[in-house]
């Protein structure tokens, strides 16, 4: 399949559908390769490939180094387009676009440091503050273990979260700071039943000097409050938390569609097997169950975008999306993940159990649902919890991070 996008040129880098279509005309080989991609648990360097030729690590990147800067909707859109092929594909290529905001979000002397050398870098990361700092001269030194940090396989940088403690351990306060692959090694614990191909890693670091003004603090992040002085982009004034958690949606809305659109391909000619039906399209019963799923996917989608236009709706107007805004926005993704399972789970008792053999993509699709919906920031029971509290004017005292 060609990945000549020349045809891009003179096209709106806001143009949302000319994104979808770059991710669309991936679709088939991004398919062809994700059964390998989940037994070699990384995605096959062909796909990475194709998705860098087409722009597609570039959605968020500052249209100063060549990207798209695309806001929440446009990136939750291409995503799932990507994951409609192959769901650890989307994972990847969404979170990699994450990592790439939070550095649009630094001091230009820190965009330059990561893009202006190679606007091509990749970057993954990992938010939580399992490493620990200590300030040294010019900068601090960082050791630490992160987990579950997708994308890891095909980086050039890593954004990290850590404390910077003092010499008693004490913690000072919470910080993130880009890191070279030069000074990370990559451990290989990705052994999982879904998702085996996001290639979601352990980064260990001991002892790495991180120059100060690398070291972003965490509180200014949360407040909104962006180092960035580029303050007319309007992509880097979205939320910080909760536009990482549309960062985990996308995928999902892919992998539902593809579910959908597979059962129904085999509708109008697959049996069901024991029954007077010759296809599953004559079965009353089944009508109904495809109709249930569809709109549970339905339903997904208007989660999400509710979602990402509150976000980019906020970013526009250049302020930080208020307690009770996060708290839906939370609401909104862990809903829309559990509504992508419970359809998935319905289209397969449609299908039937030849949708769990090797060679079928609803399997892995299944698989790929089930695990990215367990992300601790979709956890339905806690978001809910979190947002009937905004909506009865109580105070956040359950997440860290919202």
């Amino acid at each position: 399949m060609s990945t000549d996008f020349s045809e891009s040129v003179g096209r709106s880098m806001d143009d949302r559908s000319f994104l979808v279509a770059r991710a669309e005309r991936l679709r088939q080989l991004l398919a062809d390769n994700a059964q390998q991609g989940a037994a070699d648990r990384r995605v096959t360097e062909a796909s990475i490939a194709a998705l860098a030729g087409a722009g597609l690590f570039k959605v968020m990147l500052p249209r100063r180094y060549g990207g798209y800067e695309a806001g929440v909707r446009t990136s939750l859109d291409v995503m799932a387009a990507v994951a409609y092929g192959d769901g650890a594909a989307g994972w990847v290529v969404s979170l990699v676009n994450h990592s790439a905001w939070d550095i649009g979000l630094c001091p230009t002397r820190v965009q330059d440091d990561v893009f202006g050398a190679d606007p091509d870098a990749r970057v993954c990361g990992s938010l939580a503050p399992v490493g620990t700092a200590v300030a040294v001269e010019g900068g601090v030194r960082l050791s630490g273990r992160w987990g579950y940090v997708s994308g890891s396989l095909h980086a050039q940088w890593a954004m990290l979260g850590f404390n910077l403690v003092d010499e008693t351990g004490a913690v000072i306060e919470g910080a993130l700071a880009p890191v070279p692959a030069a000074d990370y090694t990559v451990t290989d614990t990705w052994f999982t039943a879904g998702m085996r191909g996001s290639g979601s890693n352990t980064l260990s670091a001991e002892d790495v000097f991180v120059p100060w003004h690398r070291v972003v603090p965490r509180a200014r992040l949360d407040a909104g409050d962006y180092p960035t002085e580029h303050k007319d982009e309007i992509t880097y004034r979205s939320g910080f938390y909760p536009t990482h958690t549309m960062g985990l949606i996308g995928p999902l809305l892919g992998l539902g569609r593809a579910a959908l659109d597979h059962v129904l391909d085999a509708a109008g000619t697959k049996r069901v097997a024991g029954t007077v039906f010759r296809r599953q399209a004559d079965s009353a019963s089944l009508q109904m169950q495809l109709g249930d799923a569809a709109l549970l996917i339905d339903t997904a989608h208007l989660h999400a975008y509710r979602a990402a236009d509150d976000l980019d709706d906020h970013a526009a107007r250049g302020e930080p999306p208020s307690f009770p805004v996060r708290a839906r926005v939370r609401a909104d993704a862990s809903r829309a993940a559990a509504q992508v399972v419970e359809a998935i789970t319905i289209l397969l008792n449609v299908h039937g159990s030849g949708g769990f053999v090797d060679s079928s993509p609803l399997q892995r699709i299944w698989q790929d649902a089930n695990v990215a919906a367990r992300h601790v920031t979709l956890l339905p029971g806690i978001s809910s919890e979190v947002y009937g509290k905004a909506l009865l004017g109580l105070p956040n005292d359950v997440v860290l991070s919202l």
